[in-house]
């Protein structure tokens, strides 16, 4: 069992939101590794970082991407460090990855950069351009498609990744 698309891309570019309309206009289940997390934790994955620290975070989250991966059939959203992982890499190797990316003026817009998102508590700006450096070559080396969201609202994004892969609606 495989899922039909995994979005992969940074924090707040709307992987839930444009997984849910894909999943809806496929036919198919949603699911995002983070609400696995939250779910399997009890808590958020803000208080996680805190709690415990990010090693500890990337771990979990490892196995529940793993996990995910071989049992959903739907569309999957992971969470935007999910990619930091060879092994997650790896795994992902072979599936139908469509990075859904964004600027910094973008994710200003739509996340505020505020304080809720762990990595970015101090100096968002910096710390998003930061992640992205670090980050962006990794999520292209498993994008099957990049689909950019800049200025696009959800349904356009949507209909990119579904023409981006060459996919019918149900």
């Amino acid at each position: 069992m495989t899922p039909v698309m995994v979005l992969v891309g940074p924090m707040g570019v709307g992987k839930s939101t444009v997984g849910r309309l894909l999943a809806e206009r496929l036919g198919v289940g949603f699911r995002d590794t983070d609400d696995d997390i939250e779910a399997e934790q009890g808590r958020t994955i803000a208080e996680i970082f805190v709690d415990e620290g990010e090693a500890a975070f990337r771990a979990v989250e490892k196995r529940t991407v793993r996990q995910a991966l071989a049992e959903h059939d739907g569309v999957l959203a992971l969470g935007g460090g999910a990619i930091l992982d060879e092994d997650t890499r790896a795994l992902l190797a072979g599936q139908r990855v469509v990075y859904l990316s964004m600027d910094v003026e973008e994710a200003v817009k739509r996340t505020g950069l505020n304080a809720a998102r762990p990595l970015l508590a101090v100096n968002p700006r910096k710390q998003w351009r930061e992640l992205m450096e670090a980050r962006r070559h990794l999520y292209e080396q498993i994008a099957t498609a990049v689909v950019a969201t800049d200025g696009r609202t959800p349904e356009e994004v949507t209909q990119a990744a579904l023409d981006a892969l060459e996919l019918k609606e149900a």
